[in-house]
């Protein structure tokens, strides 16, 4: 997975991209709030040419779609969605936790701990932007342990298709319920014990989107009752 530290050793159009996949992932764009191309050139301070490559990156990965007129949005998330979500990701991030285990070193496993701590202040200090932020870095620097680019590009888009739900989910809940089963994942890599790792990741993701699903429901009942 990737963080957008490098820029200016980038061009234009992948800077751009980055930029505004991040938005997307940490919920700065919420799900079916409609955004104007334009509004994202004067947002992005950049020119139209990178952003409309970035955006049709950005649709051709299912995190955007395009509205017409001009527009886009960050798609919601039905239930069938969530369940289809729920599947791969256990798929996927159990296999790549598993294959983590038995390739990090000792400094691996130590900036794991680092980036879970920070994620800890951030729960703290109810700084839900960088919860989010470090929630998502401990699973990119986990999965980048892995050595599997393949089953890497698979959950990369898949997180940028249920990022912003966290975002929704999170701001409706007190800091201490916020999904984190990072201890467990941490001392399966500390004991370097694979299936450990795997059974841990499982529990973090059933726990993660059954947040997402109940916060989502909550919000259609309350949408309901207007």
């Amino acid at each position: 997975m990737q963080t957008a530290d490098t820029s200016e050793k980038r061009p234009t159009h992948e800077v751009v991209y980055q930029r505004l996949r991040e938005k997307v992932l940490f919920g700065e764009l919420a799900p079916g709030q409609a955004v104007t191309i334009q509004g994202l050139v004067e947002t992005l301070g950049v020119g139209m040419t990178p952003v409309r490559e970035a955006i049709r990156r950005m649709i051709s990965e299912g995190a955007l779609v395009f509205q017409g007129n001009r527009r886009v949005s960050v798609p919601s998330l039905s239930p069938d969605d969530i369940d289809q979500m729920v599947f791969i990701r256990k798929s996927i991030e159990c296999e790549l936790a598993n294959r983590a285990a038995s390739n990090i070193s000792d400094a691996g496993v130590n900036r794991l701990a680092e980036i879970d701590a920070a994620l800890d202040k951030a729960l703290l200090a109810e700084d839900i932007h960088n919860y989010l932020v470090h929630n998502y870095q401990f699973h990119a620097e986990l999965y980048r342990h892995a050595n599997a680019p393949v089953l890497t590009d698979i959950a990369e888009r898949v997180w940028l298709r249920f990022g912003p739900s966290m975002r929704v989910v999170c701001g409706q809940l007190d800091a201490g319920n916020f999904p984190d089963r990072h201890k467990d994942i941490l001392e399966a890599m500390r004991r370097r014990d694979g299936e450990l790792a795997a059974l841990a990741m499982e529990r973090d993701v059933k726990q993660g989107m059954e947040q997402i699903r109940h916060g989502l429901s909550r919000e259609v009942d309350s949408i309901d009752k207007e």
